[in-house]
């Protein structure tokens, strides 16, 4: 489709600056301000989305959705989406199982045409290219690439079969935040015995160690109301696959400790493990 209109749902960090970059090859770039923060409503006004009244607008004008929320709410919204009978493109690339995406394909197939999709990577921007995976009809992926030509996104097409852009994502997602959570607690152990530099000196000799990146401990603090629900749905990915789940429920049990740090950047490493040893 030529200079399609594409709605948002919601512009979260990496939501906003997706949106953002689809705006490059788009009419226009819509979200829905009800009901939002005014964090969100600061954060669409800086990536230049233009705003709507109600859902119903968003879908009614809108050639494409992209939804990325957090993972708990991607099927009631994509339910909301069917109750209004979308009939367009919609992106669920959401960090959830197969399983559930495959389950909001069935709600909005009757309608709507629908791909899967992950993104790997940060938000792009400041110089980052996250890749938006996708599996889905040919000519839907056709107009998703098409969509983020030229952009910092990157898109790699994985084939027609819904599920595997959430498998690919959610098997990332399992190895790369785990890690970030047994780096927390190897410097906190090594706190308390203080002898944590120590570590981080042994760490730092191999530079493809996370263990050499202790500072990024406070960052996962900050994300950890994101990061846990993801590794929640992996480990029911893993459980479907007749792997065991225990590692990931334990690690976004961790993640849990660090809910009420949601997204503060002001957080230090010493912050973070702190609030780590408090349940």
């Amino acid at each position: 489709m030529d200079q399609p209109t594409v709605g948002i749902l919601h512009p979260g960090s990496m939501g906003a600056a997706v949106a953002a970059c689809a705006a490059t090859n788009a009419a226009e770039v819509l979200w829905c301000e009800t009901g939002r923060s005014t964090a969100s409503m600061e954060r669409a006004a800086r990536f230049g989305l233009a705003p709507v009244a109600s859902l119903t607008e968003l879908l009614d004008r809108s050639n494409i959705v992209i939804s990325l929320c957090p993972p708990a709410a991607a099927e009631d919204l994509a339910r909301d989406v069917a109750r209004h009978h979308f009939a367009g493109l919609y992106v669920e690339a959401n960090a959830i199982s197969p399983e559930r995406t495959k389950r909001i394909a069935a709600l909005l197939e009757s309608d709507a045409t629908v791909v899967d999709g992950g993104v790997v990577g940060s938000p792009p921007v400041g110089g980052k290219t996250p890749t938006l995976y996708l599996s889905g009809p040919d000519d839907a992926t056709v107009s998703l690439e098409a969509l983020f030509a030229d952009t910092a996104v990157r898109t790699a097409v994985l084939g027609a079969e819904v599920g595997k852009a959430s498998a690919l994502k959610l098997s990332y997602a399992s190895f790369q935040k785990t890690s970030r959570v047994l780096v927390a607690l190897a410097v906190g152990m090594a706190r308390e015995h203080g002898v944590d530099q120590e570590l981080i000196e042994v760490a730092s000799r191999r530079t493809d160690s996370y263990l050499s990146e202790p500072q990024y401990v406070a960052k996962t603090a900050a994300r950890a109301w994101r990061w846990g629900p993801e590794l929640e749905e992996a480990a029911e990915t893993l459980a479907a696959a007749g792997l065991p789940p225990e590692m990931l429920r334990a690690a976004a049990s961790t993640l849990a400790r660090w809910n009420d740090a949601k997204d503060d950047s002001s957080l230090t490493l010493a912050d973070a493990l702190d609030r780590l040893a408090q349940p």
